[in-house]
C-alpha cells in the first residue's frame, strides 16, 4: 500500500545522504519534497502540515548530532514523528463484566464480515473463547458468511435469520455466551453504502442494550481520504475506541492510516493484510513507520513465520536437511508454508533492503513465478517428487502440459533443485565433520 510513498521517501533521502553538511535551506527543501509526498499519498493536509513543523522544528535544532550523518539524523527524526502521528500500538480492552462484547461498525464493502471471523480468530489464538454473533440482517448472505467462516475456524456463530431485529439478536446472543461460558463476544452489524439515519440509530440501539467493551470501525484503506470521513461520522455517533484498517495489502495510496489517528484521536488496533483468515496484524506503529520509510519490518515476519509454520514440520525438516535427503515433497511442503504467511512481494517487503533490491520486479510477478513452480511440483506423482532422476522427456512433456508451464522452465526448476541438493549434501559433510572434530579434541 505504502509503495509508492516510500519510494518518493527514499528518494529524497538518497538526495539527502550526498550532502556532508545539513544546513537550515537543505532542511526546507528536504521538508518541502517529504510534504508533496505525503499529499500525494492522500494524507490529510492538516496531518501533513503538523507533521512537518515537527520534523523542522527538531532538524533545525540541536539534535542534528556529530554521532550521525545529517542525514540520518533527519531520517530518525522522521520516523521517530511518523510513529508519533501513527499513535499507540494496538490493544483490545477486554476489562468489566465476562462476556466482553466487541462491536465491529463500518460501511457496506468494507471486509466487516470477514474481519469479524479474523478477530475471532485472533482472539482463540490468544486463549480466548470467542462467539461470532450474525445482527446483519439487511445483506442477505451475511449470516450465512459468517456461518460458513465460523465452520472453516471451528468457531461458534449465533444467528436468528433475518426476521428478528439486530438488537434483540445481540441481546440474545451475549446471554447465549454467558450461558455456555464463552468470554468475548464478536459482533457483526448492517453496513450501509454510505452512513445514514437509520443505520446509526440501529447501531446506537445495539450499543445501548450490550454496552460494548470495544467498539470498533472497520475501514477499508482503498477508499482513501473518504476513510477518514467516515470515520469521524461514526466517532460523532457511536464513540468509536479503535480503528481496523482493510485492504492494507491493496494499491491504496497509505494515507488514511497515517491520518484516521491523528484526524479522528482514536487508535488504530489492527490491519487487514489479505483475505485469508489469517491475514490480521496488530498494529504496531513503529513498525508500519519502518516499513513506510523503507527499513522492513523483521518482527512482524518473525511472527507470521511462528503462526504459519508447524513444529513438528520444521524438526521433520531439520533432520531431512542434516540427512541430505530433502526432496521435492519437503520443497512444497514448504512452499505451501512460505504461501501461507502472505504474499511473497509483502514478505520480502519486511526484510530491509529487500523490497529496494526487488522493486524493478512487478510484485505479480514475483507471487505468480511462486505458483509456476508449485504448479510444477504438484503435477508430479509422488514418485517423481521422491526421485526426480526417473524424469525423461515424456514424463516432462505431461509436468508441463499439466501445470501450464513449458519443459524449459520445468528444466529450470529441476537444475536449481539439483545444485541447492548438492549445497546441502557439503553443508551435511561440513557438520558431520565439525562434529568429528569436536569429539576429538572435546
Amino acid at each position: 500500500m505504502f509503495e509508492n510513498l516510500t519510494d518518493k521517501l527514499q528518494a529524497v533521502f538518497q538526495r539527502l545522504g550526498k550532502r556532508g553538511v545539513l544546513r537550515e535551506a537543505d532542511v526546507d527543501e528536504v521538508l518541502r519534497e517529504i510534504r508533496l509526498a505525503l499529499l500525494e499519498a492522500d494524507v490529510h493536509y492538516k496531518v501533513a502540515k503538523d507533521f512537518i513543523a515537527r520534523v523542522r522544528e527538531r532538524a533545525v535544532g540541536t539534535e542534528v548530532t556529530k554521532s550521525l550523518s545529517p542525514a540520518q539524523q533527519v531520517v530518525k527524526i522522521v520516523h521517530e514523528e511518523l510513529v508519533e502521528t501513527l499513535g499507540e500500538p494496538g490493544r483490545l480492552e477486554l476489562q468489566g463484566t465476562v462476556p466482553y462484547v466487541v462491536m465491529l461498525v463500518g460501511l457496506q464493502g468494507s471486509g466487516k464480515t470477514t474481519t469479524v471471523a479474523k478477530l475471532a480468530r485472533h482472539l482463540k489464538q490468544g486463549g480466548h473463547l470467542p462467539l461470532m454473533v450474525a445482527s446483519d440482517t439487511y445483506r442477505p448472505a451475511a449470516i450465512r458468511q459468517l456461518e460458513v467462516l465460523g465452520r472453516q475456524l471451528d468457531l461458534p456463530v449465533h444467528s436468528e435469520g433475518h426476521h428478528v431485529p439486530p438488537p434483540q439478536i445481540s441481546t440474545n446472543g451475549v446471554r447465549e455466551a454467558r450461558r455456555r461460558g464463552y468470554d468475548v463476544v464478536v459482533l457483526d452489524t448492517a453496513g450501509r453504502l454510505q452512513i445514514d439515519e437509520d443505520m446509526m440509530t440501529e447501531l446506537e440501539a445495539i450499543k445501548k442494550a450490550v454496552n460494548p467493551v470495544e467498539t470498533l470501525l472497520v475501514a477499508d484503506a482503498m477508499t482513501g481520504q473518504e476513510a477518514v470521513n467516515v470515520a469521524a461520522g461514526f466517532q460523532q455517533r457511536v464513540r468509536l475506541t479503535g480503528l481496523i484498517l482493510t485492504k492494507v495489502d491493496g494499491d491504496a495510496r497509505g494515507g488514511a492510516a497515517i491520518s484516521m489517528r491523528a484526524v479522528t484521536g482514536v487508535p488504530i488496533k489492527f490491519l487487514g493484510t489479505g483475505e485469508k483468515t489469517n491475514a490480521l496484524e496488530v498494529f504496531h506503529p513503529d513498525r508500519l513507520a519502518s516499513r513506510i520509510l523503507g527499513m522492513g519490518d523483521v518482527l512482524t515476519l518473525i511472527e507470521r513465520a511462528e503462526s504459519a509454520f508447524d513444529q513438528d514440520q520444521a524438526e521433520r525438516l531439520e533432520r531431512k536437511l542434516r540427512e541430505a535427503s530433502f526432496d521435492l515433497e519437503d520443497f512444497l511442503e514448504q512452499l505451501q508454508q512460505v504461501s501461507n504467511m502472505g504474499p511473497l512481494s509483502q514478505i520480502l517487503d519486511m526484510v530491509p533492503g529487500m523490497g529496494r533490491l526487488v522493486q524493478d520486479v512487478s510484485p505479480e510477478v514475483t507471487d505468480r513465478q511462486f505458483k509456476r513452480i508449485e504448479a510444477m511440483i504438484l503435477s508430479m506423482t509422488p514418485e517423481e517428487r521422491r526421485n526426480p532422476r526417473i524424469l525423461n522427456a515424456s514424463r516432462k512433456k505431461r509436468i508441463a502440459r499439466g501445470s501450464g508451464t513449458t519443459v524449459q522452465e520445468l528444466n529450470a526448476l529441476l537444475k536449481q533443485f539439483q545444485q541447492m541438493q548438492r549445497m546441502m549434501k557439503q553443508l551435511s559433510k561440513g557438520t558431520k565433520s565439525l562434529a568429528g572434530l569436536t569429539r576429538m579434541f572435546g
